[in-house]
């Protein structure tokens, strides 16, 4: 009795475990720059790409790539994106948990959780990472350099900096209920005092 043939061959399942993952994420092109090297001949051009990568979920990442030609560079940037991803914890996958403050150089960007149906409120480059991110609703804010580079690194600092609930009450040793508890009898108590003033 002739055995029949399996389906798939080792090859074939690896591949189609890299084709899910390059569908995985969406890359955003934020800048892409002529750039030139001076030589005893005269110039070589060349170009800059800068990309952010995310999966919509709450993983992105940014990268930068340099080329003789625009779609080399845009993949070599894409590649080291795909290397330097951080995952952000997001409140209801919408928004933020808190207000963070991010700064890299001379770009700081102020980053504040919103209501749902406020959208994504920001500029250029720090809109590509919230969207890369999957963040609908947030309000920032961009108070040093327009530089993008200096601006979505200053962005990925501050999501750096972002933490959830069941984080915190771990390492002060509380349940999450008596955290989330305790912030809602703060926030009525702020409020009350920002009328009185």
């Amino acid at each position: 009795m002739a055995k029949e043939p399996q389906q798939g061959g080792r090859g074939r399942g690896r591949g189609k475990g890299r084709d899910e993952e390059r569908d995985e994420f969406t890359d955003r092109l934020v800048a892409i720059n002529r750039v030139s090297k001076t030589v005893k001949g005269g110039k070589n051009f060349g170009f800059a790409a800068l990309v952010v990568v995310g999966d919509q979920k709450g993983r992105v990442g940014f990268g930068k790539g340099k080329a003789r030609e625009v779609p080399e560079a845009i993949r070599k940037a894409t590649q080291e994106a795909k290397r330097s991803l951080v995952r952000v914890p997001l409140r209801d996958g919408r928004t933020l948990h808190h207000d963070a403050y991010g700064r890299h150089g001379a770009g700081k960007v102020v980053l504040r959780t919103a209501p749902p149906g406020t959208g994504v409120i920001a500029g250029g480059p720090m809109r590509a990472v919230f969207e890369m991110l999957g963040v609908q609703d947030v309000v920032a804010k961009s108070l040093g350099t327009s530089n993008p580079y200096n601006m979505v690194r200053a962005t990925v600092d501050a999501l750096k900096n972002q933490h959830n609930p069941r984080s915190v009450a771990a390492k002060r040793g509380m349940k999450v209920s008596e955290l989330v508890n305790r912030r809602a009898a703060v926030q009525p108590d702020a409020a009350a005092s920002a009328d009185a003033a």
